[in-house]
Order: structure tokens, then C-alpha cells, then sequence
């Protein structure tokens, strides 16, 4: 089969790497997720990957000097790779080779091998597809294990035996489901099989490798379909336990409880169609992380999960460190996002106070509007009437906090009067005293005493600090 590049955008590039590769007298060749893409009809990466039958370093090198000569070529000489950016492009060159991997090593043991053994060591069939950029067959497509007709049919396969495949290489498991959750395709069934007896093997990967692919699985467009099938597999017990931790259903005296696990994809499917903030939805995966060592019959009442949002937050500390995501100001915006993610429903009452929602207001603060997204995805019943109703209740809530807010100042809360203002009055020096009548103001404001306002702010100070003796200079 012959594929048409004369209209691919970067046909300039391919000729330029088709020129030098002549020049070398070496075979080049594209491999790879572009040519998945290409004859998918998808956005194109700005990845390619290109393989030559002899040193891919020096097809690089070469190329480089001729088309990007400011580039730097990063030499990997162990696999026999080079890589370098061109214009908004990354460009990685292989020498086709052979790999063999021993049970417990991340590391194959390489040997120089044809296009088709670089083939069949990838990972699936429909990525394994190459097609020439050589003068005399350029355009050639040359697919010896019938990547085109498992495209077609949506159907992910591996080009040798799938144990084989997955043991070589574990984290083929995960892009595997990676797969079938951003591409739509369905994992062929010896392969499914092998996934979920060679899981345990998946140990063996670092923790960054397993979470760049967890986090592609998270954006996809319906994450619950790569997570279903971790769980499925057993993959998602060896890496989030806890989550496992939610799945089945209790019953005691006739009463139950829903399948968290599952009500949990509900709730990630339903917000993954209002944004594509990664930790917007890594906090709906794990909203109610905490229920599983929470949960607990009570006579009387039935189940109940009292404080599961704070000890959520809590696990969420311990989920990103062990899976090395970023502890900085994302992991607390998703523990603030957890913690905070059943306060809007106490809300949805005529008697919620001001103060209540002050709270929120301050409590939630530039997130506020996130923290809503997630409420709102967590409605997952399925009676349109409740439905209906439940996100009635909530534009209620947002409407007077809207008020509150437009009244109060509350949600980028500044105190009106700083510590230096307080020493200044009471010609005092930096102490806990200061800091006590700060949290007084701010209390104060949020249970409307007092405005947000630096006037009604002093006159407090002046008056709560008589109760620790001190009293203005003048």
C-alpha cells in the first residue's frame, strides 16, 4: 500500500531525512504513533520516531548539522538513540535491533536486527506499522503483522505472544488500557488475559513511567473506561489500593450501601466533560477515597461514612507521595478539593447561615468555582426529577453566595488591619499577642460582627485587646 505524503505538512522534513539517509547509504523508515495517527486521521504528535537499518546516531547527527545545526543531539548510545527538536518538532532516530529481556530487569539486552524484528518488539500491532522514506519505495507502507486491518477493526494486538510482550516490558499493560481509554479500541482477548496474569509484573516499572501513563488514562475522554479495566486486570490494586478499597456493596438488615468504586468513574466521567484540569480530576477520583476506613453500620440509621472527607485528605498526601506526584500546590488544591467536597450540600438550605457561607467562601477561596464543578459532577442518580432538583438546589447556593460575597469580600480575604497596624496602636512588639487578635478580626468577620472594613477592624482590635491588657498608646 502506498500512502500519500505529498500533502503531510512536514513532507519538506521527510525529504530532508530521505536526502541524508541516501547520502549515508542507510534505510530510514517512520514507526511508530505517527503513523498510527497518520492513517487514523488524527491530530498528528509533534513526536516522530524514524528507524534505520543501520546507526540511528549518525543519521541524527547528520540531519541535525544540515537542518537544525543550533539543536543539540542527545545520544543514547547503550539503545543505540538520538534525538533532537526541530522547529516544534521532537525527532528521535533508533537502529533497528532486537531485544531480550531477563524475568526481573527493566533493561533489554540489545542486539542490531531488520525492520521487521524492530517491528515485532513493539508494543502493538497497530503501532508496529512503518512506512519508507527511501528514494526508490518512499511512501511505502510495510506492515508484516497486520497493523492496518487491527486499525481498522479498533482491535489492540501484539505483534509476538503477549506474555512475551508484557514481560519484556510491563508497562505495555498500561498503555495497552492507555489505549483502549484515548483511542476507543477494544484489548484482544488473549491479551487481556495475559495483562491480568502477568500484573503483579508491573512492580518492576518505576513509579514515574506508571504514572505518565495513569495520567494519560486520567485525560482521556472517559477515564472510567481505562480505570474499569485496571480493575479489571488487577493492575489498579497493585498501584491505588485504596481505591480497590471501595469497590462491592454491604448489606446489613436489608440495607445497603452503593458501589463507591463505581459511583467514583460516575463522578470522573461526569466532570471530565466540563474540564480537562488533571487535578481537577484526580480530586474526583479520589473525593471519596476516604469512605472505605470510614464506613460503619449504625442501628437505627444505617451506613454511614461520618468524616470521610477529612480523612480523604489526609490519604491524599500519602497517595501522592508514594506515586511521586507533585506534592507542591497541586496536590493541595486536590486535598482542599476532597476535604471541602460535601460542605456546598449542607448548604442547600433556606437556614444556611451567612456565616456558613462565609466559611466556604473563605475556606475554598480562587477555587470556589472548581469545588462546585465537583459537587455537581457527584450527582450521579439516575431519576431526572432528582437530577433536576439537585442542580436546582445548587445554583440556589451559588446564588447567595454570590450576595454574600459581592457584600463581604470574603473570597480573596485580606485582613483589613495588619500586624504592623496592631503594634503601631498598642506600641508593642512582634508577638503571639499579635497574632491572637488577628484570628479574632477574621472570626469576627466571618460571623458577621463585623465588615470586612479597616475601620470596624481597629475598633475591635482596640476592644478585644483590653482583654490581654493592652491599651492603645493614644
Amino acid at each position: 500500500m502506498q500512502i500519500n505524503l505529498n500533502q503531510n505538512k512536514n513532507l519538506k522534513l521527510f525529504k530532508h531525512i530521505s536526502e541524508t539517509a541516501e547520502e549515508l547509504n542507510q534505510t530510514v523508515y517512520l514507526v511508530g504513533g505517527y503513523v498510527r495517527d497518520l492513517l487514523m486521521k488524527r491530530q498528528i504528535s509533534t513526536d516522530i520516531d524514524f528507524v534505520t537499518e543501520q546507526s540511528g546516531i549518525s543519521l541524527a547527527t547528520s540531519l541535525a548539522a544540515k537542518i537544525a545545526p543550533k539543536s543539540k543531539v542527545s545520544v543514547f548510545k547503550t539503545y543505540g538513540t538520538a534525538m533532537f527538536r526541530y522547529k516544534d518538532l521532537k525527532l528521535e532516530f533508533v537502529g533497528a535491533r532486537k531485544e531480550s529481556y531477563q524475568e526481573n530487569s527493566r533493561n533489554p539486552e540489545i542486539e542490531r536486527g531488520s525492520l521487521e524484528d524492530d517491528q515485532k518488539r513493539r508494543d502493538f500491532t497497530v503501532n508496529a506499522m512503518a512506512i519508507s522514506l527511501n528514494k526508490d519505495s518512499f511512501g511505502k507502507l510495510i506492515d508484516p503483522l497486520a497493523g492496518e486491518k487491527d486499525l481498522e477493526k479498533k482491535i489492540l494486538r501484539t505483534p509476538l505472544e503477549p506474555h512475551k510482550t508484557y514481560k519484556d516490558d510491563p508497562l505495555r499493560m498500561m498503555r495497552a488500557i492507555r489505549f483502549a481509554s484515548t483511542l476507543g479500541f477494544t484489548i484482544e482477548e488473549k491479551s487481556l488475559l495475559a495483562i491480568k496474569a502477568e500484573a503483579y509484573r508491573i512492580s518492576i516499572v518505576s513509579t514515574e513511567r506508571m504514572m505518565t501513563e495513569f495520567n494519560k488514562i486520567m485525560l482521556s475522554p472517559k477515564p472510567s473506561v481505562g480505570l474499569g479495566l485496571m480493575q479489571e486486570t488487577g493492575l489498579m490494586n497493585i498501584i491505588i489500593p485504596e481505591l480497590t478499597a471501595l469497590k462491592g456493596i454491604e448489606e446489613i438488615e436489608g440495607q445497603t450501601h452503593k458501589d463507591n468504586f463505581f459511583h467514583t468513574l460516575e463522578v470522573l466521567d461526569n466532570i471530565s466533560e466540563n474540564t480537562n484540569n488533571l487535578w481537577l480530576r484526580w480530586a474526583a477520583l479520589l473525593h471519596d477515597i476516604g469512605k472505605a476506613p470510614t464506613k460503619k453500620f449504625v442501628e437505627g440509621t444505617g451506613w454511614t461514612f461520618h468524616g470521610h472527607e477529612y480523612l480523604g485528605s489526609k490519604m491524599v498526601n500519602k497517595i501522592f507521595q508514594r506515586l511521586k506526584l507533585p506534592l507542591g500546590n497541586d496536590k493541595k488544591y486536590v486535598q482542599k478539593l476532597v476535604k471541602l467536597s460535601s460542605r456546598p450540600i449542607a448548604l442547600i438550605t433556606d437556614e444556611a447561615s451567612d456565616a456558613a457561607l462565609r466559611r466556604l467562601l473563605f475556606d475554598a477561596g480562587k477555587d470556589l468555582e472548581d469545588l462546585f464543578v465537583l459537587c455537581k459532577a457527584d450527582i450521579t442518580t439516575k431519576n431526572a426529577n432528582r437530577q433536576r432538583r439537585y442542580k436546582k438546589n445548587f445554583e440556589y447556593v451559588s446564588k447567595k453566595i454570590k450576595e454574600v460575597e459581592e457584600k463581604d469580600k470574603i473570597r480573596n480575604f485580606q485582613p483589613p488591619i495588619s500586624g504592623e497596624e496592631i503594634m503601631q496602636i498598642f506600641g508593642i512588639k512582634p508577638g503571639r499577642e499579635i497574632g491572637i487578635l488577628k484570628e479574632k478580626v477574621k472570626e469576627a468577620i466571618l460571623e458577621g460582627k463585623i465588615h470586612n472594613d479597616p475601620n470596624e477592624a481597629k475598633s475591635f482590635v482596640i476592644k478585644e485587646a483590653k482583654k490581654l491588657s493592652l491599651f492603645p498608646l493614644s
